[in-house]
This record gives C-alpha cells, sequence and structure tokens, in this order.
C-alpha cells in the first residue's frame, strides 16, 4: 500500500568570503522517471525468503500445554515454526507521479498459517500444526487519476489494512501479539481496495471484498460482500500519522448463525504514530469489534513506545486492555484445524476459554536486536527476547489451566532473511 508524501530536505550553503570559492550546490533528490521498457521495469522484481521461529516459556507450566489467549504463540514452553515464507514482489515506487504497476505473490508454511490462512485455501490439505497458505496474490497500480497524489489500487488477496500489528513478523516490536491483532481485527481479505491521496494531509480509503479470511472458493457459505472505508491523516511533516479504518460486512456461516447474510460484523480500528525524534516513537491503537450474529462485542486500547538505543538495539513496550464483553472471542484453539473449522461453521469447536466474560490486560517488554555485518545471502537477522504479564481484570480465571487470573511469560523470537 503506498500511503505516504515524501519530503525533500534543501541543504542551504554559505555564500563565499572570496570570489575565487564556489559554493556547493543544493541537495536535490532525483526526479522520479517511469520505466522506459519491461525489461527496466522487471529490474525492480525482487525475490526473497524469510523463516521466524521462536519459544515461550509460561511460568505456570500448564498441564493442557496452552498460552491461553494467544493464537499464534498459543504452545507453551515447546519451540515454534510460525513461518517460512517465500515472496516475488515488485513495488509501486512512492515516487511515482504517472502511472506505475506492481505485484506481490507470497507463500508461507508453518503454524501461523492455521490462523490468517483464507478460507477456500489448504482449508483440510495438512492435518499438522504447520500448515501452507497464500498470504498474498495482488497486482497493484498508482494512477495520477483526480487528486494531488493520484490513487493507488490494488487487486486480489492481501492482508487488511486495519491495525497496527501485521502480519509479516519483522514489522512488529514483538514475537508475542495483543489481544487487538488476535481478536479485534481481519487478517485478509479478497477484493480490491484503493487508496486517494487528496492532499499531502489528507488519504482516504475505500474498499470491496469477499469478507474477513475468506475467497471466493469453498468455505465462505453466505456469500455476502463486505468492505473497507476510512481515512489516513499525515501531520506535522510526517511526524504525526492518524489511520481510522472499519471492515462491515456479513462474516458468519449459514451452519451456526441464523441470518448469516445479514448478520453484520463490524470491525473498528484507530491508530495514532507520533515520532517524538529520530529514535523516540509513541503508538496508540483503539480498537471494537461487533457480531450481530453472535451478538458479541469486544473492544480495548493499546499502547506502544518505541526507543532506539543504537542503530542495532531497539527497547520496545507495550500496555494493553482488551474487554470481551461476551466471552466470545477470546479462545485458544485445541487440535490443528480447531480455528478453521470454526470459521466455516462447524460447531461445537474445541477451545480453552474463559468462563465469562472477561477484561484482559497485558504488559510487555522487549528488545529487538539487529546484529550488524551479516554476511550473504542473510540480509536480515533479528532476535527479540521479551517480558510479557496477562491478567484478568473482572474475576475469572482463565491461566494456568483455569486456576489463575494471571501469568508471566518469557518469550523469544528469531527472524532470518535471505
Amino acid at each position: 500500500m503506498i500511503c505516504g508524501t515524501v519530503f525533500l530536505g534543501i541543504m542551504a550553503g554559505q555564500a563565499a568570503a572570496q570570489p575565487v570559492a564556489t559554493a556547493p550546490a543544493p541537495a536535490t533528490e532525483k526526479a522520479w522517471a517511469p520505466p522506459t521498457s519491461f525489461s527496466d521495469w522487471a529490474s525492480s522484481i525482487k525475490f526473497w525468503g524469510q523463516v521466524e521461529a521462536g519459544i515461550v516459556g509460561n511460568t505456570q507450566d500448564p498441564n493442557n500445554g496452552a498460552n491461553y489467549g494467544a493464537l499464534f504463540t498459543d504452545k507453551a514452553n515447546r519451540p515454534i515454526l510460525n513461518q517460512l515464507m517465500l515472496t516475488l514482489e515488485r513495488d509501486i515506487d512512492p515516487k511515482a507521479t504517472s502511472y506505475d504497476f506492481g505485484f506481490k505473490l507470497q507463500g508461507m508454511y508453518g503454524s501461523d498459517a492455521r490462523i490468517i490462512h483464507s478460507l477456500g485455501l489448504f482449508d483440510h490439505a495438512i492435518h499438522d500444526r504447520n500448515q501452507l497458505d497464500i498470504v498474498e496474490a495482488n497486482v497493484t497500480a498508482h494512477t495520477p487519476w483526480l487528486f494531488e497524489g493520484g490513487i493507488d489500487f490494488k487487486g486480489g488477496l492481501y492482508p487488511t489494512p486495519l491495525g497496527f500489528e501485521v502480519i509479516d513478523p519483522k514489522a512488529n516490536p514483538f514475537y508475542t501479539h495483543s489481544y487487538i491483532f488476535n481478536y479485534g481485527l481481519p487478517y485478509k481479505h479478497l477484493g480490491l481496495l484503493s487508496t486517494a491521496h487528496v492532499t499531502s494531509v489528507l488519504d482516504l480509503y475505500l474498499g470491496i471484498d469477499t469478507g474477513t479470511n475468506v475467497t471466493i472458493f469453498d468455505g465462505d457459505d453466505n456469500r455476502r460482500p463486505g468492505g473497507i472505508a476510512g481515512f489516513g491523516l499525515n501531520l506535522l511533516d510526517g511526524k504525526l500519522t492518524l489511520l481510522a479504518l472499519t471492515h462491515i460486512g456479513p462474516e458468519n456461516s449459514k451452519r451456526n448463525t441464523p441470518f448469516a447474510n445479514s448478520a453484520m460484523r463490524y470491525y473498528n480500528d484507530v491508530t495514532i504514530t507520533y515520532k517524538a525524534t529520530d529514535a523516540l516513537s509513541f503508538t496508540t491503537e483503539l480498537n471494537y469489534i461487533k457480531d450481530d450474529g453472535f451478538r458479541a462485542e469486544g473492544y480495548g486500547a493499546a499502547q506502544y513506545i518505541s526507543y532506539a538505543l543504537t542503530d542495532t538495539l531497539t527497547l520496545n513496550g507495550r500496555a494493553e486492555i482488551w474487554r470481551d464483553n461476551s466471552n466470545f472471542f477470546v479462545s485458544t484453539p485445541v487440535n490443528n484445524l480447531d480455528f478453521v473449522n470454526f470459521e466455516r461453521g462447524y460447531s461445537p469447536a474445541n477451545f480453552y476459554t474463559a468462563v465469562r466474560p472477561t477484561t484482559y490486560s497485558a504488559l510487555t517488554a522487549g528488545v529487538t536486536y539487529k546484529p550488524a555485518g551479516i554476511p550473504a545471502p542473510i540480509n536480515n537477522l533479528m532476535v527479540r527476547p521479551e517480558l510479557r504479564y496477562d491478567r484478568s481484570l473482572s474475576g475469572s480465571k482463565p491461566y494456568g489451566d483455569g486456576n489463575d487470573k494471571g501469568v508471566f511469560t518469557i518469550s523469544a523470537d528469531v527472524i532470518l532473511g535471505f
């Protein structure tokens, strides 16, 4: 998604004291020029891979072996292969002022594929924990239409633009995910999304899709579309950004929801990021989800802080509170196909859940270490240890096999790019 404004810095040289001296020319950035041939366009195609693996140490060592409230890091005290991802892509140039075209094809193998997959793609192809998924398969275009910055289009299968945390782990501050990412947001859509760069300050989003985590193939039996709408603001020369988006559509199966075609699910998310200095940034996320079919709602907020100590070491913090007002959203699947079966409408599903509506809180502190001087073919290496404390604020005891209000976990993952 191309969503931003390029700012050019201009250096002013002082006048020379002697006539024979010449002041340096002001620094300028090379203007964008469209590709002149297919080979020129294809020269910016990239192929890359990435693997992520980690472990979550649960101090309670639960008998059921589950980290309650987690989807992607649900196994306690055992290593997890989260993702092995391969990507072929050409990005649209963010400086493009006329037509530019790109694409992205991304596939995944690993335990994350159980959760983020789109219904109708490899639903039951593998019954093991590590499964297959197509994360992205889309084409993109920048057009100089209507507005100051033109309009960008993305068509096909793509990750949701809602929210702060994302599927690609290297763009996140932590190994474990927030409750918002786990339960308050969609993961992917199949459809068409447009971003209009109305001015250097305002972007408008509008899209139509098949819904949340579904395709046009077997799996989406309500056969009704959903849609995205919202806006983005770029303020203070890009130091302050706001993204407010909503996704609305019928998301439940006719197998378990009466009037599934008209029972709406509403995802609403606002993300505000302030870059106080080159090293220090703050991000606030506000989230609300409502499902008419199950008469369920959840809502909460998360606050992030990030401080880069050096080029290789960054300190990260996250504080979150999230309310599952109907004891519907927060759960942990037991078996490898539980999540996909629940989305397809087969119930009862095997999930660990709290016994009542619960307000969840979590405090997370960690570091991101990116060692320098890594030899080729490795192009990216990240190590992210963290300490996290989760606690129920409403009397329920969802942790430690249903016996505790809170739990400490010590986690770490490694991300290797090639």
